[in-house]
């Protein structure tokens, strides 16, 4: 999987939904894993000839694990040629060792997101760019159905009135395993978090559920998500899915 192919599919869902608009500065959310680096690669290279014309800013929000290499991401962003801002949090502090949260996920996204979200702010940004793909489309509808029983999922564009911002999802067309193989064959250097429940989330149930599905019935993940464009079967804005 090249930049190429990457960028071919953002555009597409860029343009798909007119995410993009002149003048736009866009700050990416980079976590150090694997999707928000290859969505900062893509965006990265659509800058030099997009014909709207925007601006990028990459911010990772430290929950305070200690595990993550920011001095390869940092150099990562300044080969891309885009700023990059790290802010230091004491979430990990709070809801893991503080508050000692049993299901620690959504009050840890709620902070994530605030934190996030304020920076956006202070640095001018008026759009953010998440890097949810094609699975965590499809994943998050089999959480809202099985959880909830809400037929919803992520929107491609959202505007948050209360702050000001609006999301953008560009990944939106790509498959996770596209990713994965990206950054394998590009040498992006991925810095995930060691989060202490990682793999025993709703989600993570629901990411094995869908690969069940789909090696049990072929082209399953295709079927969900053009259904899901069809019927726009998206999130409130104020989710935190």
């Amino acid at each position: 999987m090249n930049l190429q192919r990457i960028m071919s599919l953002t555009r597409k869902a860029i343009d798909d939904y007119q995410m993009i608009e002149d003048g736009d500065k866009i700050a990416i959310g980079i976590s150090g894993g694997k999707d928000s680096l290859t969505l900062l690669s893509s965006l990265a290279g659509l800058r030099r000839f997009y014909p709207k014309r925007f601006t990028l800013v990459a911010v990772t929000v430290d929950i305070g694990f200690g595990n993550q290499d920011f001095h390869a991401i940092e150099a990562y962003c300044r080969q891309l040629d885009v700023d990059y801002h790290l802010l230091h949090t004491d979430i990990n502090q709070i809801v893991f060792q503080e508050r000692r949260e049993t299901s620690p996920c959504a009050l840890c996204a709620k902070m994530r997101k605030g934190a996030l979200n304020d920076a956006m702010k202070t640095l001018g940004c008026n759009k953010i760019a998440y890097a949810h793909h094609k699975d965590d489309v499809v994943e998050t509808m089999l959480m809202s159905l099985i959880f909830e029983g809400r037929f919803h999922t992520f929107a491609p564009v959202t505007y948050l009135d209360r702050i000001g911002l609006t999301v953008i999802r560009p990944l939106m067309y790509m498959d996770e395993h596209d990713v994965i193989q990206y950054v394998k064959e590009n040498q992006v250097p991925v810095a995930k978090s060691a989060c202490p429940v990682d793999g025993y989330t709703k989600r993570e149930y629901c990411k094995q559920l869908l690969k069940n599905l789909c090696h049990e019935n072929p082209g399953v993940k295709e079927r969900i998500f053009h259904a899901i464009l069809k019927r726009k079967l998206w999130l409130d804005p104020d989710s935190d899915q």
